[in-house]
């Protein structure tokens, strides 16, 4: 699915994301809606070698699994026709040259009542990817994460502002597996003698 493919005939599109989307869009939109998609799940098993760390140190992001039972909140970003090309081709960059994702189409649930359901754009990373790195327990993605920089900051400022978003817009859902790490991640650092002055700010 190219750019061309999905603007086509279309007076507007929404785009949902799930990482770091939800606090560092960095692309024009007209509004956005807090809400949700089914059958997928967020899970931390995708490595990035640029924006969240290195071809050594690959830092650990969010991708999404599918699981019929499950749903994944974040943000939908609507973007009209003058918006949508200039704002794709960002994000083509962004998330599939840079990141490795791809593309599909989803049902977007808004959390606000009375706001009906609709389609939007969103980028998954898959197994078949080279930087997918796949399932490991929640210690061993925060060891990951603890120590993993990129050229836009350091891998503990992308999952502590998930876990910010989601307490700030969805109180009422529990996300177990980004909760976790985040727990793991500050006990690694509240068990070790001396936190970088550089670091204190990654910590809430």
């Amino acid at each position: 699915m190219n750019t061309k493919d999905i603007i086509k005939e279309k007076s507007n599109l929404w785009v949902f994301g799930y990482g770091s989307l939800v606090w560092k869009p960095d692309f024009e939109y007209k509004s956005r809606e807090v809400g949700f998609i089914q059958g997928y799940k967020r899970r931390f098993w995708h490595g990035d070698d640029f924006y969240r760390g290195d071809k050594e140190k690959p830092g650990r992001v969010a991708t999404l699994v599918k699981d019929y039972e499950a749903c994944t909140w974040g943000v939908a970003y609507e973007m009209t026709d003058s918006q949508m090309e200039e704002s794709l081709q960002y994000l083509e960059k962004r998330e599939v040259v840079m990141g490795g994702y791809k593309t599909e189409i989803v049902e977007f649930i808004p959390k606000e009542k009375g706001h009906s359901a609709l389609l939007a754009l969103v980028y998954i990373a898959t197994p078949d990817n080279p930087l997918y790195l796949g399932p490991a327990s929640e210690e061993v993605i925060a060891a990951q994460i603890a120590i993993c920089r990129g050229n836009t900051g350091h891998n503990i400022e992308y999952l502590f502002r998930l876990a910010e978003f989601m307490r700030l817009y969805c109180p009422e859902v529990e996300d177990e597996h980004l909760f976790s790490i985040e727990a793991a991640v500050l006990n690694i650092f509240h068990n070790c003698k001396g936190i970088k002055p550089s670091d204190q700010k990654y910590f809430l």
